[in-house]
């Protein structure tokens, strides 16, 4: 059976690395990113910056799966995480 992970590069705070997702959560990220408005790399980013002992592949997951609960109303609305730019909090909105 052929694995539904993909590997992708994709530039975080400026530097190019490679994330290996299954096709979902890419599907999922790239949904959020669009109802943010913001680049995909720019959401990668802050969820990069916010994470705490994961790795980056995990975090994103996590970041996925609580956006989608959250539409569900099983989540708060917003999630504190870094901006890149000053290292300041900043809040998210939920999709």
């Amino acid at each position: 059976m052929k694995s539904s992970v993909v590997k992708r590069s994709i530039v975080v705070d400026g530097h190019k690395t490679s994330v290996s997702l299954e096709d979902a959560f890419w599907a999922g990220l790239r949904e959020i990113a669009y109802a943010q408005q913001v680049p995909l790399s720019v959401l990668v980013s802050q969820i990069d910056n916010a994470r705490e002992h994961s790795n980056l592949s995990s975090a994103i997951r996590v970041y996925v799966l609580r956006s989608f609960c959250h539409e569900d109303g099983r989540t708060e609305d917003t999630e504190t995480l870094r901006s890149p730019a000053d290292g300041e909090p900043a809040q998210i909105a939920r999709p």
